[in-house]
């Protein structure tokens, strides 16, 4: 279903997972509008200010027509069928509808895990080494398969980019910016090819610096 074209309203968090969004807007040439917050400076975390948006205080979030939608997989698969007439989705007839559903959850729900276990542990210093070996093998474990997943291949799903790309890339950017993809040829020039998109660096432009998108 393609919605009304309207101008939609990103609330947008420095060095977050809305960088996504942008993106995917870029994707869609769809409107938009950015509202920025900046994260605190010695917690890292999101600004209360959020709060105000959705209960959860997290971004992305995004106002639409009415509508207040987070989490970032909801987000892209709502655009992609809602303003984008299915582009850069898959229909649930196809049959690569259940491999775009997997990627589409697997982003967050599995490989998104270690490496927020390495981040947390990261400030933990020496007390955290017990944990290190069991985080070290499965952030190992997921790269390894996702890099087996693209090889011979330029996007995650089927012959077309799509939004399991959008939301693909940014497990991939926190292992490279933690120095853990180096040894996973294939993921990692699949994410340089991500990179290479010209919507993707139309929506750096305009979301602001992004260690991760190095």
């Amino acid at each position: 279903m393609k919605g009304t074209v309207m101008t939609i309203k990103v609330h947008h968090l420095n060095e977050s997972r809305s960088q996504r969004i942008l993106w995917m807007l870029e994707e869609l040439a769809l409107p938009y509008e950015i509202v920025s917050y900046q994260r605190d400076a010695v917690t890292r975390l999101a600004p209360p200010e959020l709060k105000a948006i959705h209960p959860l205080g997290k971004s992305p979030v995004i106002e639409d027509q009415g509508r207040v939608i987070a989490e970032s997989g909801a987000i892209l698969d709502y655009l992609a069928r809602w303003h984008g007439g299915g582009s850069y989705a898959v229909r649930p007839d196809s049959e690569d509808w259940p491999l775009y559903l997997h990627w589409m959850h697997y982003a967050e729900g599995s490989a998104m895990l270690p490496l927020m276990l390495q981040l947390y542990t990261m400030r933990l210093g020496e007390a955290s080494a017990p944990l290190q070996p069991r985080i070290q093998a499965e952030i190992d474990n997921h790269l390894g398969y996702i890099d087996a997943s693209v090889k011979g291949r330029a996007f995650i799903v089927g012959d077309a980019f799509t939004a399991a790309d959008v939301q693909m890339s940014f497990p991939l950017e926190v292992a490279r910016a933690f120095g853990k993809l180096a040894n996973f040829a294939d993921a990692n020039a699949y994410l340089d090819r991500l990179h290479a998109r010209p919507a993707y660096k139309r929506g750096i432009e305009r979301g602001g610096p992004y260690a991760m998108g190095g």
